[in-house]
């Protein structure tokens, strides 16, 4: 895997734990926790999808 590929293994580990938080928050029937997971979901799909057009942009991925 390229040096610049290993950052979205890491942005989609960590979508994915919003995403299970949102879960887990779920299941403690608590509101703030299903708020903070959803925000850190958009977040992190966003600066994931804005980091891949710079890059893109750039030439650096294929």
């Amino acid at each position: 895997m390229k040096a610049g590929k290993w950052i979205f293994l890491v942005l989609a580990s960590l979508a994915a734990l919003s995403m299970v938080g949102i879960g887990i928050a779920i299941g403690l029937k608590s509101l703030l926790g299903v708020i903070m997971s959803i925000i850190a979901l958009n977040v992190i799909m966003a600066s994931g999808f804005i980091l891949k057009k710079k890059m893109r942009e750039n030439g650096i991925l294929d």
